[in-house]
């Protein structure tokens, strides 16, 4: 197989291959390793490289596995496979190595994927932009000069260049959504409890963060959620169960829906005139194909909700990294984290239990005025984020004005952070360019528990846009 070959098709496809034999899952491998190797340089999206555990898993040979062979790249955040280096982004982890596998990875190897690197993440997935100290900015492959997005930055510039056709990604305030947009893919966070947390922990970020991926195609994205959703023994709590495959909803036709657009996000704000655009362009889009969008918005006070949402981050953030400087017997300090991460660190300490626990009632409150908002209305379109890609270097973790970097993000979770507050699966899909040729992405959301919903839509859209044909100008070379 040639790579222009390999990089046209899904995984799904090349999963048909391999069980065909009429490609090799050593061939698969060794084009996509020889592709992270060529964008590496320009791009900057893997931080550790995990080749002999491919090797490992491609001596068990799996055909019974619905992915068997088909390469795979793992988050370098909690991207915890028994043996493996797991950075989290930051120097104070910089030779850790995880002590056991994550329920979730330990479905994505089952179902026969072979992870072969991990990709750049901020430091403790804290911000909308990869660039860690640790190393270096990731890049957009649609022009370097400007980010893929965070925290799934390095998943999301992989799969647009072309290395992969899905890699895991991780959502705790947008994070898979913002870099899908960001990169013109297809990013679905999934309801709260979709997919396992544990085995250790019982849940990210008090609820917040879940986990899934960053595809090029929504039958990859389906298959992936079939083969990894599910709770797992000991669960806190379960997400209601499917009707069936997930798969099987896209070919289910769909009633018209009643959908709420929402164009300004529910703290104070400004949208830029191309994302308001791209996203009314697909307003239209569905008024055609016969579905009925109004203007309407969850009832929310948005600046306490985002006050809340951030305090409930913080004291995760400040108890996550407490535990790993303790594995590691590393004091914290600027010589091993940096400065808006030591200032959340410091802000989670200084919370106490009762201001916590009032923050969290804040924030769990989203998911009732979501829960009204679809007793009118069955899915809600929104921007994924208030403002395009921004430069490489606008939006530092590690600067000495920390206030800017917390204004900087802001724009690009106005929306996405609703949804993990609430719980709802919400899905990044491409809508568009602005004017320096920079993907812009739409944001559908569905209410709890119905991703299927949300694959039936994005189905309807996928015949009419052609998600998957979308791809940087220079993504042969």
């Amino acid at each position: 197989m040639r790579f222009e070959e390999y990089r046209r098709l899904d995984a799904v496809a090349l999963a048909q291959l391999v069980r065909k034999r009429e490609v090799t899952p050593r061939e698969l491998l060794e084009l996509a390793v020889a592709r992270a190797e060529a964008v590496q340089p320009r791009l900057n999206i893997i931080s550790v490289w995990d080749l002999d555990l491919a090797e490992r898993l491609l001596e068990r040979a799996r055909p019974e596995a619905p992915f068997w062979g088909v390469p795979f790249l793992v988050k370098d955040l909690h991207g915890l496979i028994e043996g493996t280096r797991c950075t989290n982004g930051s120097r104070l982890l910089a030779s850790f190595q995880a002590p056991h596998t994550t329920t979730f990875l330990a479905r994505v190897l089952e179902a026969g994927w072979i992870p072969f690197a991990k990709t750049l993440t901020p430091e403790f997935g804290l911000n909308v932009v990869t660039e860690p100290v640790s190393h270096g900015p990731c890049r957009n492959p649609w022009d370097p000069a400007y980010s893929p997005g965070g925290s799934s930055g390095g998943a999301a510039a992989a799969v647009a260049a072309g290395v992969v056709p899905l890699a895991h990604a991780t959502d705790g305030g947008g994070s898979i959504r913002i870099p899908a947009s960001h990169t013109a893919l297809l990013g679905l966070k999934p309801s709260r409890a979709r997919t396992p947390a544990g085995p250790v922990v019982a849940e990210g970020w008090s609820g917040l963060s879940t986990g899934l991926a960053v595809a090029r195609s929504l039958r990859d994205l389906a298959a992936f959620l079939d083969a990894v959703h599910g709770p797992e023994t000991g669960a806190f709590y379960a997400c209601p169960p499917p009707a069936g495959p997930f798969r099987a909803a896209l070919a289910r036709s769909l009633p018209r829906q009643r959908i709420a657009l929402m164009l300004e996000p529910p703290a104070d704000v400004p949208v830029a005139d191309s994302v308001r655009n791209a996203v009314l362009g697909i307003a239209r889009l569905l008024e055609r194909m016969g579905h009925t969008v109004e203007p309407a918005a969850p009832a929310l006070d948005g600046e306490r909700f985002a006050e809340a949402f951030f305090t409930v981050v913080t004291a995760n953030a400040a108890r996550d990294i407490a535990r790993f400087a303790s594995i590691v017997g590393r004091p914290l300090g600027e010589e091993v984290l940096e400065r808006a991460t030591l200032m959340m660190v410091e802000k989670g300490r200084a919370t106490d239990a009762v201001t916590f626990l009032e923050a969290l009632h804040t924030v769990q409150a989203s998911a009732r005025a979501m829960g009204e908002l679809f007793e009118r209305y069955q899915l809600l379109l929104s921007p994924v984020c208030a403002e395009p890609p921004p430069e490489i270097g606008w939006i530092d973790q590690n600067g000495a004005d920390v206030r800017a970097y917390l204004e900087r993000t802001r724009p690009y979770v106005a929306f996405t952070s609703l949804h993990n507050a609430s719980g709802c699966p919400s899905l990044s899909f491409p809508a568009g360019r602005d004017e320096r040729g920079l993907p812009i992405g739409a944001m559908l959301t569905a209410p709890f528990g119905q991703e299927e919903r949300l694959f039936q839509i994005a189905a309807e859209l996928d015949l009419e846009l052609g998600f998957g044909d979308r791809q940087p100008p220079d993504i042969g070379s």
